[in-house]
């Protein structure tokens, strides 16, 4: 075992461990040669050559005189889209020349038949979420399974009616909140309860999540948090808060979109009630790839799908077509058509490449590199009390380790949308959300410490240009 590994199962600190290397370098722990060090000593950096990296120059907005030829560009955008899997275009061209060659009979046959081609994979994504693989199911998007999900968990009455999430949740949970509240025909101010940060901070304490969920508890029906929040970057306290609200009477969800492939779950032995995810972000299986759902057991044999289809037959009896349904207990029982295969083929190279580690070893390298992010960013563009004209950066996201993921949320003291424009051209792809953050995610599995190290060196000239 290396030095860093052995730091990091040490619980070491990133502070600790990147002065400690600097120290035996005999270097500025801001010197290139630590972050050359860390790759060197990291034991998943093979692991980026199971995907496409783009090139800088072939980004759209980059401008080519002010990036190297032959570059990659540094991908910090993995909280939006992941990178792709290389074995993707494989598995989708077996998928088509099965079709072209068998047409019907790829039903039954070849490495994924088509009908079994999501229960192929399942057990992969099981294990990212810490779940049973009977408690998971492959299907939809992640608005259409929280929908069916809500149909079922949510079950008003005149006393128990109200839905309890955070403020600035993602529009789309949002609006589906808003739109099940409606269709029970619940007034959406007095039944959505949003919890807002203390004033003049940008996250929840998790005590005042649980005071609320005391005080309001008995008129809640649903809890529904995220995972980790997509603005600032903040992982809830997701045991304590499924306790507390279990323990109060309600059922307890979450929207793990920017958590899932991210950081550790364990979603069985937390006790959550039901969970749902998209796949295209930390999963990395493109742009609208398929989406998962998760109902503890527990549920199995008391909560049924609202809105049924013929998928949620149990399959030795399916293809009977005696329409009598005998529905399969369980998330399963909540898929609705059989599995589109190709965004199965997408979704299994990238569980592939998870399954080759796991969360626990992702997730001990991810504290490292997204703590080497903070501590560049804090060093070269704090707020500078002798310099007041100095533009700086705030770190929005939690420094607390276990109150974050991959992501920083970046504020600027000058226009951020100057900023990202100036990054873009210099071949950085984050991501920039109203009104003034910017959302950088080194993830584990492709990106390095190098890449960090680069990263902090273009926001200074990007910030510079951008004055």
């Amino acid at each position: 075992m290396n030095n860093l590994e052995m730091d990091l199962s040490s619980n070491g600190t990133p502070v600790t461990i990147i002065e400690n290397i600097a120290s035996q370098l005999a270097c500025s722990p801001v010197d290139k040669k630590v972050a050359l060090r860390m790759d060197e000593e990291d034991e998943l950096r093979h692991f980026h050559e199971h995907f496409h990296i783009p090139k800088a120059k072939d980004l759209p907005p980059t401008n080519s005189a002010l990036v190297e030829e032959d570059e990659n560009c540094i991908y910090f955008a993995g909280n939006s889209l992941g990178l792709q899997p290389k074995k993707i275009k494989t598995y989708l061209d077996e998928e088509l020349d099965k079709w072209a060659k068998i047409g019907v009979h790829g039903h039954m046959n070849g490495e994924r038949p088509w009908i079994f081609g999501d229960e192929c994979i399942v057990k992969i994504m099981a294990d990212v979420v810490g779940a049973h693989k009977e408690e998971v199911a492959l299907m939809n998007g992640l608005t259409v399974n929280l929908h069916l999900l809500l149909l079922s968990f949510f079950k008003p009455t005149t006393n128990r009616y109200k839905i309890l999430m955070e403020a600035k949740a993602f529009p789309s949970d949002h609006y589906a909140v808003e739109s099940q509240l409606q269709l029970r025909g619940l007034n959406v101010e007095t039944s959505m309860l949003m919890i807002e940060p203390r004033k003049g901070e940008e996250t929840l304490r998790i005590e005042d999540i649980l005071a609320v969920i005391e005080k309001e508890g008995d008129s809640v029906a649903v809890i529904l948090f995220s995972g980790v929040q997509y603005y600032t970057g903040q992982l809830f306290d997701i045991p304590r808060i499924t306790k507390a609200g279990q323990e109060k009477g309600c059922i307890v969800g979450f929207d793990m979109a920017h958590a899932v492939g991210n950081v550790e779950l364990y979603l069985h032995d937390w006790g959550v009630d039901f969970a749902c995810w998209c796949s295209y972000k930390y999963l990395n299986s493109g742009a609208g790839g398929l989406a998962g759902a998760y109902i503890h057991e527990k549920h199995f044999q008391t909560v049924e799908p609202v809105l049924k289809g013929w998928w949620g037959h149990d399959f030795k009896a399916r293809f009977l077509m005696e329409n009598k349904l005998q529905l399969t207990p369980g998330i399963n029982g909540f898929r609705l058509s059989n599995p589109p295969i190709l965004l199965v083929c997408a979704l299994q190279a990238s569980l592939e490449v998870f399954g080759e580690t796991t969360m626990k070893r992702l997730r001990k390298k991810s504290i490292l590199l997204t703590g080497y992010l903070e501590y560049l960013i804090r060093h070269y563009y704090h707020k500078d009390k002798d310099d007041l004209e100095k533009p700086y950066v705030k770190v929005i996201t939690p420094s607390n380790l276990e109150e974050r993921g991959c992501q920083l949320t970046l504020a600027f003291s000058i226009p951020v949308k100057s900023v990202f424009k100036e990054l873009e051209k210099r071949g950085v792809a984050c991501d920039m959300r109203e009104p003034n953050a910017l959302r950088v995610a080194p993830v584990p599995l492709y990106n390095s410490f190098h890449d960090v190290h680069r990263f902090t060196e273009i926001l200074g000239s990007a910030i510079t240009s951008a004055e």
